[in-house]
């Protein structure tokens, strides 16, 4: 396999699967893992491929419609090597989600173009501008989805709550249900399912290689689908830690309460990022899985059972990035995946 733009690889092969209890080791339903190590290594689905990220670089892998696999890696300069404030706990979780959506957008982009079947027609290339201007839209329907509308929908009744507390825990709660439900309908959408199969390829690699396994697809199989840290664990915890952090500000008039929610989701996400940086450091405690559990079972609507040909294009992207790093080497920052 190459990593230049354009590269192609041929399918991967590898071992039989190992004993029988090696085998129900690594399928834990729960995402509990036999993890070595939590490798700073972060991943996201694409259309028919998956993007893999360490610290310095991340690569995409994509099956064209020809049956081949492309692979195109770039370098990562960080805005947190560059700042060590960017560092800071909370912070450093910030600047790691403005990455991820930056370089995710990217990588939905590099896969969208290899999928063009017509090799005359010319892939569509983004500006810094146009790249920005996503995000934005991106981040803008989402705060109004999960944040404004809540606490919209929570001041019409708010005279007859009566009281702060109520307040807050019914916005929360009504917060928490529109995600839920966001998941579930996305999960009924026929034509996302192959990019869920994608997801779920990108867990069991991630997995697999925290396990200091093989990296082949026969071994890759053998892992749970779900994983602590996963994005759409994160966007859980993001519903539900927002109900603490907007508890103490009370009642002000509906225009503050707006404000204050739209002006608050840099520190639910930095705060959100240490959770589950924090719970994937320590999955294999009980007690830990049992605060994550939640989330995991979410991650049953998000992702589905890959193929090894998926799986070889997940281990194709990672093994663009381990070819010119070792992310547990230098890792000050851990990716946040992008949930489709």
């Amino acid at each position: 396999m190459s990593s230049g733009n354009g590269a192609t690889t041929s399918p991967a092969a590898g071992p039989e699967a190992g004993p029988g209890e090696d085998i129900k080791a690594r399928q834990m339903p729960d995402g509990r893992l036999t993890a070595k190590r939590d490798a700073p290594v972060g991943g996201q689905a694409v259309l028919e491929g998956v993007m893999m990220r360490g610290v310095s670089n991340w690569a995409v892998a994509v099956r064209t419609p020809e049956g081949e696999i492309e692979v195109e890696r770039e370098g990562i300069v960080s805005w947190a090597r560059r700042h060590r404030a960017l560092r800071w706990p909370v912070i450093r979780g910030i600047v790691a989600l403005a990455e991820s959506m930056k370089i995710g957008f990217k990588a939905l982009g590099i896969s969208a173009n290899a999928q063009l079947e017509d090799e005359e027609e010319e892939p569509q290339e983004l500006g810094g501008f146009a790249w920005g201007a996503m995000i934005v839209f991106s981040l803008a329907l989402a705060v109004g989805l999960f944040f404004v509308i809540p606490v919209g929908l929570t001041s019409l009744v708010k005279d007859q709550l009566g009281s702060a507390f109520l307040f807050w825990l019914v916005e929360g709660v009504l917060r928490t249900a529109i995600f839920i439900g966001y998941i579930v309908a996305i999960s009924r959408v026929h034509d996302l399912r192959r990019v869920f199969e994608y997801h779920g390829a990108e867990h069991k690699t991630i997995s697999c290689y925290e396990a200091e396994d093989e990296l082949v697809p026969e071994r890759a199989t053998l892992y749970s689908r779900l994983h602590p840290r996963c994005g759409t664990s994160f966007l859980l915890i993001v519903m539900v830690l927002a109900i603490f952090v907007f508890a103490p500000l009370g009642l002000p008039a509906w225009y503050w309460l707006v404000l204050s929610r739209i002006l608050g989701v840099p520190l639910i996400a930095g705060l959100s990022y240490e959770v589950i940086k924090w719970a994937g450091t320590n999955r294999d405690k009980g007690w830990v899985r049992g605060i994550m559990w939640p989330g995991l079972m979410l991650q049953n609507l998000t992702t589905r059972e890959p193929d090894l040909e998926q799986l070889e294009v997940a281990i194709a992207a990672l093994k663009s990035v381990l070819e010119v790093e070792r992310p547990e080497d230098n890792a000050d920052l851990e990716p946040i995946e992008i949930v489709a």
